[in-house]
């Protein structure tokens, strides 16, 4: 039943549509997490390392954060892997391209394949970045996520890889929210006007939000 389910694009899309409310579930608390630098160093480093010891003593150190990382590194799994077969789907059954483009489409709507592939890339570029510390300018310091992060938005081509992505990701949310909506039966003729603004509402919180880490330590707020 699993394999029929998912096999079919009624199927394929519910997992795109599951997964990604819980990204954006995660990418809520993210920024919030995330908007704690403006309160110095000393709570934002207390705020990285409660992360790791959240559930002591029931869970050892760091399982729950590791459990975090399992369920999501599954929704970008699944979700990039239904986007890609729906859209090769789609192109099988209409292999010319349409003479003209459907009227009213919008630019997040045509544009939803390119933001999922910036957007995978600054996933691999940030975790690389912030986490393993690989590509990390200035000398990576472990257990010190507050310096870390300065260091990453004194560069310019940090700032610049971070806001793209960020923009990439509220285009994405803006029309990615109302299709799941739709996906899951929650739309409606007098319900889709709501979906619509709460899904403007989040991706310009969402991107405003993300965006004010990097701009915080650009004008000196945070340093």
């Amino acid at each position: 039943m699993a394999r029929t389910v998912w096999d079919s694009s009624v199927g394929k899309k519910t997992v795109m549509a599951v997964s990604g409310l819980i990204m954006l579930l995660y990418l809520v608390v993210h920024m919030i997490g995330n908007l704690k630098i403006y309160f110095g160093a000393a709570e934002f480093n207390h705020y990285a390392h409660w992360l790791r010891t959240v559930g002591e003593p029931f869970m050892h150190y760091e399982w729950t954060l590791w459990l975090v990382r399992v369920v999501l590194v599954a929704a970008v799994v699944a979700h990039a892997t239904s986007a890609y077969q729906l859209s090769r789907r789609d192109i099988r059954a209409r292999p010319s391209k349409y003479a003209h483009k459907k009227r009213g489409a919008s630019y997040a709507t045509r544009t939803m394949r390119w933001g999922g592939i910036i957007l995978g890339l600054f996933i691999v570029w940030h975790i690389l970045d912030l986490t393993t510390g690989t590509v990390h300018p200035g000398g990576f310091q472990e257990g010190h996520p507050y310096q870390n992060v300065v260091d990453t938005f004194s560069t310019w081509y940090g700032d610049v890889v971070y806001i793209v992505a960020m923009l990439a990701l509220g285009l994405h949310i803006r029309h990615g929210f109302w299709s799941a909506a739709q996906t899951l039966g929650a739309g409606s003729r007098t319900r889709d006007r709501a979906l619509k603004t709460i899904a403007n509402i989040l991706a310009l919180l969402l991107t405003a939000g993300f965006i004010a880490v990097p701009v915080g330590v650009m004008t000196g707020v945070v340093s």
